[in-house]
């Protein structure tokens, strides 16, 4: 029986190295009966605390609901993680039913009136507790949780939370598998040569691969995979296809039928709204800034409409450089979303003498991961030493054991680098272990997830090597913490200071010495030659506006949707969308990043309200690299050192101000930023 430890192997003990889950084993039906175990050890664990007859204080109270829970927060890790990576229906079924379950029993903790009677009174007297900072830190951010989850509501209000919490869960899981069946159930098929017309030989090759994967036989398929569906925008000179395929990579979760997502906006939206007014607050966007570095939406409004005004008048110069390269070549039909790309590739090639064919032999998917690797060791310490013998979710995924500078154990880092049907879209850094002391050591057990095109070899874009470092810098960000209470470690910090230490890691990928070290021709050995990295970044600044405008326009309509005074007024989000960035000035031709439709940051993710948090951490890791810059060196073991210390390691036990402040010895400027895009206009 599945609720048998001797048959259900998550019920057993988990006696791989660093505690890692026994995957080969693991089936769907496993998940529900371990929850329900899970589920009940950690009701007793909240209730004995709840109702110690001694008096609260910090360890029978914070420490212990620190402590509490391990197995079900290591069981959830590893179920999340199968239900984004490796998923199938068996699996999607089980999490259906699993989300409002979930929901209801961390509700119900967040609702435990004695328990937070418990922390509510060490809170009011925290002051003249005998507490060190990070003790201090973990006592004022479990309390917010409780105030923000709605532990000060009436009964009644209580109980309405729960169902909507509970009713978001299910939601928010169905939005997420939706955007999923749709990017793993459409293909463009490519027959001929006619169709594959100025498709570089690594394009075709990961279309092949994508073809063999669903089964289509001996045909090219490009599917919806950022990493296909991008080089097939930038390349194809067949202007019907791209424009085929743009529209199936928009409109996803936007159509009719079952999988249609515009239904769960509206009722996601209407959820949200309700659940800031149960708070108090006018909106959504109101509530969820409170806990955010920015604070207000006012403040959120300022970021984005200065970037955003001016990146649309810089990106009418990179338009007159795609319609001269039209010109050139005879074209003269207006330039839609489906042909920026095409236009920017040639102008990249003409004006910089760059083309991506030429550059992607110089990345291979392995030379850049070891360049990744190359990188921590340089600044850290760290070393990463492969780990064959162990099983993991998926034959794809590579396990690293990583040793600090004096040899000690750091914790395990996982990649799973490539695109498959049963994955979720993006990139993405998650956990199957939480760094902590507090009740014995625990070392994080970190993955790092991709959706590159799999080829013979894998040769990444210059964007794929900085999505790469991208997540790459939020696992150091997991794998170098440093704190006792598990609950602060980590990633655990707020939304607009999660992205600092990933954002600012991608800076490394494009320093010269690291590109002459390890981007070499796949076929030769030869390093990249020192013209081709001058060309590189001559050009660095070229299509950041687009980018820009892209990603500003998804973060404005985020932030309009999540401050609309009405939802339950609305019938239809996508007109609401398309009329906001009319209103805003929007060049059709660039489009945003992502329509309402599929935006999973917001309907199957925690950004509601916070996609504008790349920008604000691209202030942040902006002035954070000039630190490197006045230093002299990209590897300066000072500012390294104090980097780790102040930021990677600190997880949430520091106010993320201050510790920016204590590693820049002052706030953040927006001039780095604004020179890096080149948005700062001269005096």
């Amino acid at each position: 029986m599945p609720s048998d430890p001797s048959t259900n192997p998550l019920l057993a003990a988990w006696t791989a190295p660093y505690g890692l889950a026994p995957f080969a084993a693991i089936e769907p039906a496993h998940f529900e009966p371990a929850f329900a175990q899970a589920l009940q050890e950690h009701r007793e664990e909240i209730e004995a605390i709840a109702h110690d007859p001694r008096p609260a204080d910090f360890e029978n109270t914070l420490a212990a609901f620190d402590r509490c829970g391990r197995r079900l927060g290591r069981l959830g890790m590893v179920f999340h993680n199968l239900c984004a990576s490796h998923t199938s229906p068996a699996l999607q079924a089980v999490q259906r039913r699993m989300a409002p379950v979930l929901a209801a029993h961390g509700n119900a903790i967040f609702m435990n009136r004695p328990l937070f009677a418990r922390v509510d009174a060490l809170h009011e007297q925290r002051a003249r507790l005998d507490l060190d900072a990070e003790q201090r830190r973990l006592l004022e951010r479990t309390h917010l949780d409780f105030v923000r989850a709605g532990a000060r509501l009436a009964p009644a209000a209580q109980e309405r939370y729960g169902q909507i919490v509970q009713e978001l869960a299910a939601c928010q899981t169905a939005f997420a598998q939706n955007v999923l069946h749709d990017e793993s159930t459409w293909a463009l098929v490519l027959r001929d040569e006619s169709e594959l017309a100025g498709l570089p030989e690594f394009v075709r090759c990961a279309a092949r691969a994508a073809a063999q994967q669903r089964g289509l036989g001996d045909v090219h398929a490009i599917t919806l995979s950022r990493s296909l569906i991008v080089p097939f925008l930038t390349f194809s000179q067949r202007r019907d296809l791209r424009e085929q395929a743009w529209r199936a990579w928009v409109r996803r979760g936007e159509h009719e039928g079952e999988h249609d997502n515009r239904p769960l906006i509206g009722r996601i939206l209407q959820l949200r709204h309700e659940q800031a007014r149960l708070h108090g607050y006018a909106t959504y966007a109101d509530y969820a800034l409170v806990d955010r570095m920015a604070g207000t939406p006012a403040a959120v409004d300022g970021l984005l409409d200065d970037v955003f005004e001016r990146a649309k008048a810089a990106l009418e110069r990179e338009r007159a450089s795609l319609e001269a390269a039209q010109r050139a070549d005879g074209d003269t039909a207006p330039i839609e979303a489906w042909d920026w790309r095409y236009w920017a590739e040639k102008v990249r090639q003409r004006e910089f003498a760059l083309d991506d064919a030429q550059l992607k032999p110089y990345f291979a998917l392995e030379a850049m991961v070891q360049a990744a690797f190359d990188c921590a060791q340089r600044l850290f310490g760290l070393r990463f030493t492969p780990r064959t013998d162990l099983s993991l979710h998926h034959p794809d995924a590579r396990a690293y054991e990583v040793h600090d500078a004096q040899g000690r154990a750091v914790g395990l880092f996982i990649q799973d680098n490539f695109a498959r049907p049963s994955k979720r879209s993006g990139a993405w850094m998650s956990s199957l272990a939480v760094q902590a002391r507090n009740g014995g050591e625990v070392l994080p057990v970190i993955l790092n997830t991709n959706n590159f095109a799999a080829g013979s070899p894998t040769l990444l874009g210059f964007d794929d090597v900085r999505t790469l470092f991208h997540e790459f810098g939020h696992g150091l960000h997991g794998l170098l913490s440093n704190v006792t209470y598990g609950d602060l470690a980590g990633t655990q910090v707020l939304r607009d200071f999660v992205e600092l230490p990933s954002q600012l890691f991608e800076h490394w990928m494009a320093e010269p010495q690291v590109l002459r070290q390890h981007a070499r021709h796949v076929e030769t050995g030869e390093p990249i030659p020192q013209a081709l990295i001058e060309r590189l970044r001559s050009a660095q600044m070229f299509g950041e506006a687009y980018e820009a405008v892209r990603y500003c326009g998804s973060a404005i309509v985020d932030m309009a949707v999540h401050r609309h005074p009405d939802p339950a007024g609305v019938t239809d989000w996508p007109a609401v969308e398309e009329g906001l960035l009319r209103e805003r000035g929007l060049p059709q031709a660039a489009g945003i990043n992502h329509r309402l439709a599929h935006f999973q940051h917001l309907f199957g993710g925690g950004y509601a309200a916070g996609y504008y948090v790349y920008l604000w951490a691209e202030v942040l890791d902006a002035d954070a690299w000039e630190a490197f810059i006045e230093a002299g060196s990209p590897f300066d073991a000072q500012v390294a050192e104090r980097l780790k210390r102040c930021i990677y390691g600190t997880g949430n036990s520091v106010e993320p101000g201050q510790a920016f402040r204590n590693f820049r010895g002052r706030d953040p400027a927006i001039e780095p930023l604004l020179r890096q895009k080149g948005l700062l206009q001269p005096a």
